[in-house]
């Protein structure tokens, strides 16, 4: 807050400017100047605001990638931000290890291609889970390894092919987009898909494997994001007044009804010896403990959720649903 003058230093600073000499003691000293510094080299493109709008969209695409690793591998594989950063094209390469693997993307209709740099060690794990390793840490991973075999190429291709079609998933609401695997290199050097100088965002995430903690490097030109920069605006993604497109529901509805579920009608149960079992002949009459006169119980993905009456429909079995349950009766 400013200082506020008492009447006898006003009285003295007016003296002082009709006489042309003005008291510095009762000058009020200003705060010095704040200077940033600004590299040309390596302008920033996107402000603070687009800044925050793709980590939430790179957390929900770790969230994907994380999902689908652990699919693949059938081992727990989670992924999350470390940061965000713009840089120049030629520092992403100088941050890239010399043993390492990247995979390298087209997303048409956007401009420009993105690049997944995988470290060595993550890479060399995920094999060893694929060809059959027990889930447990592995230890010296890697150790005198310099390159990766053909086979071990043809083997992480699927693997990351996963990080594109969560990046397609992940910019879904933003744009449609249809991502392509274009290549896959294991020497930084020989990329020259944009020049040195071209600004980038990089996004680094940390992944946690097998007990193990490393990073994965997304890098991304800055002409991918050139004509969507008003979709990725706060203004876009949270406008409460935005009327509710009808389309919506139509798509939902049709999207849901393509969804494939189990659906499972339990006849009864009963406790038979493996003597009984091996006994078994066709004829034989197995008493469950279901009367015939009460209804069954339908199953929806492991849920009770019908009761429901056994019959025939035509040549095949068929159930006729009587009361919807909701998952009341085990």
């Amino acid at each position: 807050m400013s200082k506020v003058l008492s009447q006898q230093e006003i009285d003295l600073l007016m003296e002082s400017v009709k006489s042309g000499k003005i008291d510095t003691d009762l000058v009020e000293e200003t705060e010095p100047v704040k200077i940033k510094t600004y590299d040309f080299k390596r302008p920033s493109r996107l402000s603070k605001e687009y800044i925050t709008t793709l980590t939430m969209l790179f957390e929900e695409y770790a969230k994907i990638v994380s999902s689908l690793i652990t699919t693949q591998v059938r081992s727990n594989v989670s992924l999350r931000v470390a940061s965000i950063e713009q840089i120049s094209f030629d520092e992403f390469l100088h941050s890239v290890p010399h043993f390492t693997l990247m995979g390298l993307f087209r997303s048409e209709p956007q401009e420009g291609m993105q690049i997944v740099e995988i470290n060595s060690q993550v890479c060399l794990q995920l094999l060893q889970l694929l060809c059959g390793s027990p889930d447990t840490k592995l230890a010296s991973t890697g150790h005198g390894k310099e390159s990766f075999t053909d086979i071990e190429i043809a083997i992480l291709k699927d693997v990351v092919a996963n990080f594109g079609h969560a990046f397609q998933l992940a910019f879904r609401d933003i744009v449609e987009l249809s991502v392509k695997m274009e290549a896959m290199e294991t020497n930084a050097q020989l990329l020259q898909t944009m020049s040195p100088n071209e600004p980038v965002i990089m996004t680094t995430f940390i992944i946690e494997l097998l007990e193990d903690q490393t990073f994965i490097n997304l890098c991304i030109p800055y002409v991918f994001f050139e004509n969507m920069l008003e979709k990725l605006s706060f203004r876009n993604w949270f406008h409460s007044g935005r009327a509710t497109d009808p389309s919506d529901k139509d798509n939902l509805t049709k999207n849901l009804q393509s969804v494939q579920v189990s659906v499972e009608v339990l006849l009864g149960k009963t406790n038979v010896s493996i003597d009984s079992f091996l006994q078994l002949e066709l004829g034989d009459i197995i008493t469950l403990d279901k009367p015939t006169h009460e209804p069954l119980v339908m199953s929806i993905e492991k849920l009770p959720t019908y009761l429901v009456k056994p019959g025939v429909l035509g040549n095949k079995m068929a159930a006729e649903v009587l009361h919807y349950i909701g998952g009341d009766i085990e």
